[in-house]
C-alpha cells in the first residue's frame, strides 16, 4: 500500500465519520463543526483526485461562506442552542433497507464493470486551474456571464419577494 492510498483512507475516514456525526449528533454545535470536518475531508480528497479547482471551490464556498453563515445563525440565536434534536420521528427500518438497496446496487455495478476499466498508464496527472480559467474567459465567457445575470436577477426576485411577504405581514 502508497502513501497516496493510506492518505485517500484517511480522508475518506474522516470525511465519513464527521458526516455520521453530522446526521446522528443531538446537539446542534456538534453537528455543525462536524460538517466543518467533513467538508474539509471532500476537499481533501478532491485533491487527492488531482482537481484543485474543486478543493478551492469547497473551501470557498463551503467551509467559507454556508458553514460560516450557520454557525453564526445558531450562535446567534440563543435559545437554537440549548435545543435538543428529537430523533424519536426516525424511521430506522425505511432507512436500513433503502442503504441496503443503494449499496448493492453500487456494489453490484462496481463486481460487473470494475475488470472493464483500462489502467492509466502514461503520463502524470495535470492541475485543472489553469485550463479551466482559459476556458472560462476564452470559449465559455458568454454563457458564464449569462449564468452570472441569472443568478443577479434571481437574487434580486427572492430578496424583492422577502420584502414584499415582509410588508404584506406587518
Amino acid at each position: 500500500m502508497q502513501a497516496f492510498d493510506i492518505l485517500f483512507f484517511v480522508f475518506a475516514l474522516i470525511t465519513i465519520v464527521s458526516a455520521c456525526i453530522v446526521v446522528f449528533s443531538k446537539n446542534l454545535m456538534y453537528a455543525a463543526f462536524s460538517l466543518l470536518f467533513t467538508f474539509f475531508g471532500v476537499a481533501a480528497l478532491y485533491v487527492l483526485l488531482y482537481a484543485d479547482f474543486l478543493a478551492v471551490t469547497q473551501v470557498l464556498i463551503y467551509v467559507g461562506g454556508i458553514l460560516v453563515l450557520l454557525l453564526f445563525g445558531v450562535m446567534l440565536t440563543s435559545k437554537v442552542v440549548k435545543v435538543e434534536i428529537q430523533t424519536s420521528t426516525l424511521h430506522v427500518v425505511p432507512a436500513m433497507i433503502l442503504v441496503a438497496v443503494v449499496a448493492g446496487t453500487l456494489s453490484g455495478l462496481y463486481y460487473s464493470t470494475w475488470k472493464s476499466v483500462p489502467a492509466v498508464t502514461g503520463a502524470a496527472p495535470t492541475t485543472t486551474t489553469a485550463a479551466l480559467g482559459e476556458m472560462l474567459m476564452t470559449t465559455y465567457l458568454l454563457p458564464f456571464e449569462i449564468a452570472s445575470v441569472i443568478l443577479l436577477v434571481a437574487l434580486i426576485g427572492a430578496a424583492w419577494t422577502a420584502r414584499k411577504s415582509r410588508k404584506a405581514e406587518s
